[in-house]
């Protein structure tokens, strides 16, 4: 199979992402050392707004890596749990591909909120979805208030 969306939960992300740190801590000589140098100059290019691929690095190391789902994936999208930053941040360059992060209820009706694929901020669930409100209410018994900073 060669998707184009990959749609998971975090302990699936979780799991892959522990296989492929686990490949790249145990490399050793000049393959560990170039491994390490292509994730290390794909996440700073990445953070400092250089987007997701590498031409010289993606042909060496992350190709092969992207081939593990199929070598399609142009999108993935993660929701039900929260999953650290690290580890999107990790799988994005790895896969060269942005990672959505939702959140919603199944009860009411499914996601409420998205990051968007140009995000760069890990860590978040994103703004409402089209068609979403969402507010804020102050719960007294909990010291929940929407004057707090942050609310």
């Amino acid at each position: 199979m060669k998707p184009t969306l990959f749609p998971s939960v975090p302990r699936l992300y979780n799991r892959i992402y522990g296989k492929l740190q686990a490949k790249v801590q145990d490399a050793e000589g000049v393959k560990g050392w170039l491994l390490q140098k292509a994730v290390d100059a794909k996440l700073d290019n990445y953070r400092n707004g250089y987007g997701l691929t590498h031409a010289v690095y993606d042909k060496i190391v992350f190709n092969k890596m992207k081939a593990v789902l199929g070598g399609n994936v142009r999108v993935m999208i993660t929701a039900s749990a929260p999953i650290a930053p690290d580890v999107l941040d990790f799988l994005k360059i790895c896969f060269c591909v942005p990672i959505v992060e939702g959140y919603g209820m199944t009860e009411s009706g499914g996601g409420s909120t998205s990051s968007r694929t140009d995000d760069r901020q890990s860590g978040h669930v994103g703004g409402p979805v089209q068609n979403v409100k969402i507010r804020l209410r102050d719960l007294p018994e909990l010291k929940y208030y929407t004057t707090s900073n942050p609310p």
